[in-house]
């Protein structure tokens, strides 16, 4: 989300409201917005059914949830369930008929759609 703090003024230059969906339960989203100075609306999905209506969600196995815990990043604390499903690193243009005018999905969640690649997307995609 850091790359898309850059450009939300630019977005809603455009016309655009950004709204992103975190897997923290709503209690670490507040955190977030009152700590990071958020300038967009961050919601809560954390038992991930957005993400998985929208086809972005993926089960975590159980070695990989060690790995995580190892690293101190407890996805259990953070969401506060145990379903163990994370988001891929996703972004929808919708236009004003709500249909989706540009998706970016990348099963690689250290990969991130580049701003100036979501600004051309966005501008294209006006209505």
């Amino acid at each position: 989300m850091g790359q898309l703090r850059t450009i939300h003024e630019k977005l809603v230059e455009l016309g655009y409201q950004m709204i992103a969906v975190s897997p923290d339960r709503p209690e670490v989203v507040k955190n977030i917005q009152e700590k990071k100075d958020v300038e967009y609306t961050l919601l809560s999905d954390s038992k991930l059914q957005v993400a998985r209506a929208f086809g972005v969600a993926y089960q975590v196995d159980d070695e990989t949830f060690s790995t995580l815990m190892n690293y101190d990043l407890d996805i259990e604390a953070a969401s506060g369930e145990t379903h163990h499903w994370l988001p891929v690193p996703s972004v929808f243009i919708l236009g004003t008929d709500r249909k989706i005018r540009f998706e970016y999905v990348n099963p690689e969640y250290k990969v991130r759609i580049d701003g100036d690649v979501l600004l051309a997307a966005a501008a294209a995609s006006l209505d």
